[in-house]
Order: C-alpha cells, then sequence, then structure tokens
C-alpha cells in the first residue's frame, strides 16, 4: 500500500487589519444574517460569530455580584407589591357588586 503525501504548501492563516475587521462587524450588525453578511464578505461564519463575541463588552464579576443580589431583592418586592395589588383587585371587586 502507498501513502499519498500532502507535498503542498499547508493553508495559509489569512491576516485581517483591523480596517477590515471594523468593516466586517458593520456590515454584520447592518445584516439580517450573520451567516448571510459571512457569505457575501468570503469569510467563516464561525469566525465572525467569534469578531462579534469578543467586542461584546465583559462584565466585572465584583460589580455583577452586587448586582444580582440587589436584583434578587427586587424581584422579591416586585412579587411582593404585585400580591398586595392582586389582593386589593379582588376586594374592589368584591365591594362594588350590587347588593340584592
Amino acid at each position: 500500500m502507498t501513502q499519498k503525501l500532502n507535498i503542498g504548501s499547508p493553508r495559509k492563516r489569512h491576516r485581517y487589519d483591523i480596517v477590515f475587521r471594523a468593516e466586517v462587524l458593520r456590515l454584520a450588525s447592518e445584516s439580517r444574517s450573520t451567516q448571510a453578511a459571512a457569505r457575501q464578505l468570503g469569510i467563516s461564519p464561525k469566525l465572525l460569530y467569534k469578531r462579534q463575541k469578543a467586542t461584546q463588552p465583559v462584565l466585572e464579576v465584583g460589580i455583577e455580584e452586587s448586582e444580582s443580589v440587589a436584583m434578587r431583592q427586587l424581584r422579591a418586592e416586585v412579587r411582593h407589591l404585585q400580591q398586595e395589588r392582586d389582593i386589593l383587585k379582588k376586594a374592589l371587586a368584591i365591594f362594588t357588586q350590587p347588593t340584592p
């Protein structure tokens, strides 16, 4: 049995400049579909998704924890206020019924 050797040069990675990267992200944000934008630009959709994810702001852990505690407290307060509102609606419905 003979083995085929890959004598050709290995695939080279494309190096895109910063201007092209910014233009790609701008076009992807204006497009309805990220995959369609990637096909139009001739790049991999995976690369485009990776670039979009890299440009999203990163949340700081310390701030996130304190905000999550505050969010839980606010959600609990909202539930409590919704319960009070529902009780008052029922009471209003009972007291506004005409008496026979």
